[in-house]
């Protein structure tokens, strides 16, 4: 999908880039499948703010989203390619052969009047899903389960793939994911075949904070513009140095390169850790 450039007519227009959306064949969402969706401003349900800087932005609707691909062994044909708000990637309405109608997330190449299957062994074509005991080796997959049956929950995001590495033994099969990291899933699982379409989707430059804001997105203060007592890099005269042991977050926590991740229970299906971001 190619990313147009705006004319800078004003200074918001300056440096913005926005898609073409010239995949889209349909405007409108299947009604079937798409409910509302209500804001909650990253609030719990007791009202307290839970996540900072979200809130407003756009009203949207939710596309329900076939991520577990179960119609085993029933051709599917693509009706249309669709715009959703509410994820970087693109979605595919499948009209199946017994008719029943579903959104899949679009793989780069799927194209309108295409035919997807999910079986137990099928074509290695984009779009297509099974076991990842019988994916050849090399392969780019996404829609990733972690837990067979449970539906895809990896490499859902738009351009992103993974690759199959190994297979060890009969039970697990190694995979590289988008991050770098490399890690062990069932071979029972399923995952489909190709790379997730919208390539161009981070490539693309917003030029406002207004665009910021139709995401849901509000602005953050930096801490250094703070006083001492609503932040730790707060205070000094003029502009000052953080200072301490690093950058740290508005509860004192570190904020730079520390490690975050808690479930130790999944650390042995981890065979190497992500790359580390280059500088």
């Amino acid at each position: 999908m190619p990313i147009k450039v705006f004319k800078p007519t004003s200074p918001g227009r300056r440096g913005m880039s926005g898609q073409t959306f010239e995949e889209i064949t349909r405007s409108r969402p299947e009604r079937s499948l798409s409910t509302g969706l209500r804001k909650r401003g990253g609030r719990n349900v007791r009202g307290k703010v839970t996540v900072r800087h979200r809130g407003g932005g756009h009203k949207r609707r939710y596309r329900q989203i076939d991520f577990r691909r179960d119609k085993i062994g029933i051709p599917g044909r693509i009706d249309s390619i669709e715009y959703d708000p509410n994820r970087s990637a693109r979605i595919a309405l499948v009209v199946y052969a017994d008719g029943e109608k579903r959104y899949v997330i679009a793989p780069l190449g799927l194209r309108v009047k295409d035919t997807i299957l999910s079986d137990e062994r099928t074509e290695i074509r984009p779009g297509n899903t099974m076991p990842i005991r019988n994916i050849p080796l090399g392969t780019l997959v996404h829609n990733i389960e972690l837990q067979p049956g449970r539906g895809g929950q990896m490499v859902r995001s738009a351009g992103t793939s993974a690759q199959l590495l190994a297979k060890e033994g009969e039970q697990y099969a190694t995979v590289r994911l988008p991050s770098g990291e490399e890690r062990y899933i069932r071979q029972d699982c399923r995952a489909t075949i190709g790379q997730v379409g919208n390539v161009e989707h981070g490539n693309v430059s917003l030029g406002k904070a207004g665009r910021k804001r139709h995401m849901g997105i509000r602005p953050t203060v930096r801490g250094s513009a703070m006083t001492p007592r609503d932040h730790p890099h707060g205070g000094g005269e003029g502009r000052s140095p953080i200072g301490m042991a690093g950058p740290k977050t508005p509860w004192g926590k570190p904020a730079q390169g520390r490690h975050t991740r808690s479930n130790k229970s999944t650390d042995k299906f981890i065979f190497r850790r992500r790359s580390k971001k280059r500088r």
